[in-house]
Protein backbone atom coordinates (compact mmCIF):
# COMPACT_ATOMS: atom_id res chain seq x y z
CA UNK A 1 0.00 0.00 0.00
CA UNK A 2 1.51 3.53 -0.84
CA UNK A 3 -0.14 6.54 -0.11
CA UNK A 4 -0.02 10.24 -0.71
CA UNK A 5 -1.32 13.70 1.75
CA UNK A 6 -2.72 16.44 0.30
CA UNK A 7 -4.63 19.32 1.24
CA UNK A 8 -7.86 21.48 0.43
CA UNK A 9 -8.23 24.55 1.95
CA UNK A 10 -10.78 26.39 0.21
CA UNK A 11 -14.28 24.73 -0.89
CA UNK A 12 -13.95 21.50 1.30
CA UNK A 13 -17.05 21.89 2.59
CA UNK A 14 -18.48 19.84 -0.33
CA UNK A 15 -16.55 16.83 0.51
CA UNK A 16 -20.28 14.86 0.53
CA UNK A 17 -21.90 17.92 1.14
CA UNK A 18 -21.79 17.13 5.19
CA UNK A 19 -22.17 20.23 6.30
CA UNK A 20 -25.55 21.64 4.74
CA UNK A 21 -26.83 20.09 8.64
CA UNK A 22 -27.56 23.46 9.76
CA UNK A 23 -26.87 26.78 9.99
CA UNK A 24 -24.13 27.43 12.28
CA UNK A 25 -22.11 25.13 9.67
CA UNK A 26 -23.05 27.06 7.14
CA UNK A 27 -22.76 30.07 8.71
CA UNK A 28 -18.85 29.50 9.71
CA UNK A 29 -16.38 31.56 7.88
CA UNK A 30 -13.30 29.50 7.83
CA UNK A 31 -12.86 26.41 5.85
CA UNK A 32 -10.34 23.64 6.30
CA UNK A 33 -9.71 20.11 5.20
CA UNK A 34 -6.70 17.76 4.65
CA UNK A 35 -6.76 14.22 2.81
CA UNK A 36 -4.34 11.46 3.14
CA UNK A 37 -4.55 8.93 -0.05
CA UNK A 38 -3.90 5.28 -0.12
CA UNK A 39 -3.03 3.00 -2.73
CA UNK A 40 -4.81 -0.32 -2.55
CA UNK A 41 -4.83 -3.70 -4.59
CA UNK A 42 -8.40 -2.59 -5.94
CA UNK A 43 -9.41 -6.44 -5.37
CA UNK A 44 -8.98 -5.85 -1.98
CA UNK A 45 -10.03 -2.18 -1.28
CA UNK A 46 -13.03 -3.38 1.06
CA UNK A 47 -10.51 -5.49 3.05
CA UNK A 48 -8.18 -2.44 3.52
CA UNK A 49 -10.93 0.06 4.40
CA UNK A 50 -11.73 -2.02 7.40
CA UNK A 51 -8.58 -3.16 8.70
CA UNK A 52 -8.07 0.96 8.14
CA UNK A 53 -11.22 1.82 9.53
CA UNK A 54 -10.55 -0.64 12.67
CA UNK A 55 -7.38 1.21 13.32
CA UNK A 56 -8.16 4.74 13.11
CA UNK A 57 -11.64 5.60 12.46
CA UNK A 58 -13.27 4.88 16.06
CA UNK A 59 -14.88 7.69 18.40
CA UNK A 60 -12.46 7.84 20.35
CA UNK A 61 -9.61 6.00 18.51
CA UNK A 62 -7.96 9.72 18.51
CA UNK A 63 -5.71 8.65 21.66
CA UNK A 64 -4.57 5.92 19.61
CA UNK A 65 -3.29 7.63 16.52
CA UNK A 66 -3.32 11.49 17.23
CA UNK A 67 0.19 12.84 19.07
CA UNK A 68 -1.38 15.71 20.45
CA UNK A 69 -4.17 13.62 22.14
CA UNK A 70 -3.35 11.71 25.50
CA UNK A 71 -6.71 10.21 26.23
CA UNK A 72 -10.12 9.88 25.38
CA UNK A 73 -13.47 9.35 27.39
CA UNK A 74 -16.72 8.60 25.77
CA UNK A 75 -20.55 8.83 27.59
CA UNK A 76 -24.06 10.09 26.55
CA UNK A 77 -25.60 12.95 27.36
CA UNK A 78 -29.04 13.81 26.38
CA UNK A 79 -28.83 10.42 23.99
CA UNK A 80 -26.03 11.88 22.18
CA UNK A 81 -22.47 10.01 22.49
CA UNK A 82 -19.64 13.01 23.62
CA UNK A 83 -15.91 12.36 23.99
CA UNK A 84 -13.57 14.17 25.49
CA UNK A 85 -10.17 14.71 24.74
CA UNK A 86 -7.35 15.34 27.07
CA UNK A 87 -4.25 16.64 25.41
CA UNK A 88 -0.66 15.87 26.47
CA UNK A 89 -0.23 19.82 27.57
CA UNK A 90 -3.56 18.78 29.72
CA UNK A 91 -6.22 21.02 27.91
CA UNK A 92 -9.83 19.09 27.10
CA UNK A 93 -11.99 19.35 24.55
CA UNK A 94 -15.31 18.14 24.16
CA UNK A 95 -16.62 16.64 20.68
CA UNK A 96 -20.39 15.47 20.47
CA UNK A 97 -20.99 13.12 17.42
CA UNK A 98 -23.57 14.39 14.98
CA UNK A 99 -23.83 11.42 12.49
CA UNK A 100 -22.01 8.44 12.06
CA UNK A 101 -22.10 5.89 9.32
CA UNK A 102 -20.10 3.28 8.11
CA UNK A 103 -16.30 4.65 7.66
CA UNK A 104 -17.71 8.24 8.08
CA UNK A 105 -18.52 10.55 11.66
CA UNK A 106 -19.29 14.16 11.92
CA UNK A 107 -19.28 16.15 15.03
CA UNK A 108 -18.86 19.40 16.67
CA UNK A 109 -16.70 21.04 19.14
CA UNK A 110 -18.86 21.80 22.50
CA UNK A 111 -16.18 23.30 24.63
CA UNK A 112 -12.38 23.75 23.90
CA UNK A 113 -9.44 25.90 24.50
CA UNK A 114 -8.66 25.75 20.58
CA UNK A 115 -9.05 29.71 18.78
CA UNK A 116 -12.71 28.87 17.38
CA UNK A 117 -16.62 28.45 17.61
CA UNK A 118 -18.91 27.39 15.66
CA UNK A 119 -16.87 23.89 14.69
CA UNK A 120 -18.51 20.80 13.01
CA UNK A 121 -16.07 18.48 11.51
CA UNK A 122 -16.10 15.15 9.66
CA UNK A 123 -13.29 12.20 9.40
CA UNK A 124 -14.10 9.81 6.78
CA UNK A 125 -12.30 6.84 4.67
CA UNK A 126 -13.68 6.79 1.20
CA UNK A 127 -12.77 5.53 -2.45
CA UNK A 128 -11.33 7.88 -4.47
CA UNK A 129 -14.08 8.86 -6.59
CA UNK A 130 -11.27 8.66 -9.90
CA UNK A 131 -8.83 6.73 -9.21
CA UNK A 132 -10.01 2.86 -8.32
CA UNK A 133 -6.89 2.06 -6.55
CA UNK A 134 -7.09 5.11 -3.72
CA UNK A 135 -9.17 4.97 -0.61
CA UNK A 136 -8.89 9.10 1.09
CA UNK A 137 -8.88 9.36 4.77
CA UNK A 138 -10.46 12.99 4.76
CA UNK A 139 -10.52 15.10 7.56
CA UNK A 140 -12.31 18.82 7.46
CA UNK A 141 -13.87 21.42 9.36
CA UNK A 142 -15.94 24.72 9.30
CA UNK A 143 -15.78 27.21 11.83
CA UNK A 144 -15.68 30.41 13.05
CA UNK A 145 -12.47 32.05 14.83
CA UNK A 146 -12.92 32.83 18.37
CA UNK A 147 -10.14 35.69 20.26
CA UNK A 148 -7.58 34.82 17.46
CA UNK A 149 -7.31 36.05 13.67
CA UNK A 150 -8.95 34.06 10.83
CA UNK A 151 -5.68 33.02 9.76
CA UNK A 152 -4.44 32.14 13.17
CA UNK A 153 -7.22 29.98 14.41
CA UNK A 154 -7.12 28.06 10.49
CA UNK A 155 -3.13 27.81 11.01
CA UNK A 156 -3.96 26.07 14.09
CA UNK A 157 -6.60 23.63 13.21
CA UNK A 158 -4.56 23.03 10.14
CA UNK A 159 -2.06 22.00 12.19
CA UNK A 160 -3.82 20.10 14.33
CA UNK A 161 -5.22 18.17 11.22
CA UNK A 162 -1.73 17.07 9.69
CA UNK A 163 -0.29 16.01 12.64
CA UNK A 164 -2.94 13.51 13.41
CA UNK A 165 -2.94 12.44 9.11
CA UNK A 166 0.91 12.58 9.24
CA UNK A 167 1.16 9.75 12.39
CA UNK A 168 -1.52 7.92 10.42
CA UNK A 169 1.09 7.54 7.77
CA UNK A 170 3.57 7.02 9.56
CA UNK A 171 1.37 4.34 11.62
CA UNK A 172 0.90 2.72 8.42
CA UNK A 173 3.95 1.97 8.29
CA UNK A 174 4.63 1.99 4.32
CA UNK A 175 6.20 4.86 2.03
CA UNK A 176 4.72 7.60 0.86
CA UNK A 177 4.63 10.52 -1.75
CA UNK A 178 3.47 13.51 -0.10
CA UNK A 179 2.23 16.24 -2.08
CA UNK A 180 3.29 19.12 0.59
CA UNK A 181 6.81 17.83 0.21
CA UNK A 182 6.60 18.44 -4.25
CA UNK A 183 5.46 22.10 -3.46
Amino acid sequence: MRFVQGIAVAGVVALAGVFAAGPAANAAAIAVGKKLEFKVDPKKMDEERARLWTQFGGWCALKDWHPAVANCEESTEGGAKVRVLTLRDGGKIKEKLLDEKPNFYRYEILESPLPVKNYQAQFALTPDDDDEDEINFAWSATFDANGKTNKEAHDVIDGIFKAGLDNIKTMAGTKADNDDDKK
